[in-house]
């Protein structure tokens, strides 16, 4: 069996040092900051993303993007594991999911250098395999990051794939993240999606997008697994 999970809104709440971080390189850059609690409706699609949502709708080109950034990157990698925190419930989750023989994976939309970081901080030794954004490859909810993790070992008979080529074989792997982009990151890549509601997306929100499958708390992912 194999895992995957998405990070930020699903393993931790990464909101607040995501907020200091991005209020950091506007106010560095001339801008109006946002309240933290804002944030959670900002992110998603990579940290590119997040600060064109922080901009203001005049000034969202891509060389005010990469200048905030500039400022963004160096003080995440310092200031990343600040505020930041496993949801209630996920460190004995995956201790059990671990025990169990189960391979586990974090495939995010953080850039690469930050995941590892943040994942080898809080759940060091857990994962067999981390992906984040890499130069070069689609972010999600392109597939292939997936594809990528299926085929590090984590899961060998999935190896070599690409984004244009859906997997043949999906028994034994379940995608669980928080939002619609999880939701269809899995779908492209053809296999089961469990949502959670603890993360950035409320749960109405989820519901109201047709998302079948919503757990509440961690522990019910093992239930999950026990009823498949």
């Amino acid at each position: 069996m194999t895992i995957i999970f998405d990070l930020d809104g699903t393993l931790l709440n990464t909101i607040d040092d995501l907020g200091h971080a991005c209020n950091y390189a506007l106010e560095h850059c001339g801008y109006a900051t946002h309240p933290i609690e804002a944030y959670p409706r900002m992110v998603g699609n990579g940290i590119n993303n997040l600060i064109r949502r922080a901009l203001p709708e005049n000034d969202r080109s891509e060389e005010t993007i990469m200048r905030l950034r500039a400022f963004f990157v160096p003080y995440y990698n310092t200031h990343n594991c600040d505020y930041t925190r496993p949801y209630e419930g996920i460190p004995a989750v995956l201790e059990v999911l671990k025990k169990q023989g189960v391979r586990l994976g974090v495939a995010s939309n953080k850039y690469q250098e930050a995941t590892e970081k943040i994942v080898s901080h809080f759940f060091p030794g857990v994962f067999d395999v981390v992906l984040g954004e890499r130069e070069g490859i689609e972010r999600k909810p392109d597939p292939q990051i997936v594809y990528d993790i299926l085929g590090s070992g984590v899961h060998c008979a999935q190896s070599q794939k690409t984004a244009a080529e859906p997997l043949k074989d999906t028994g034994g792997v379940l995608y669980i993240g928080d939002s619609l982009v999880d939701r269809d990151t899995a779908r492209n890549a053809g296999v089961p999606f469990i949502a959670c509601s603890w993360g950035f997306v409320p749960r109405e929100q989820l519901v109201e997008a047709g998302v079948s499958s919503i757990i509440d708390r961690p522990e019910e992912i093992l239930s999950a697994l026990r009823n498949d």
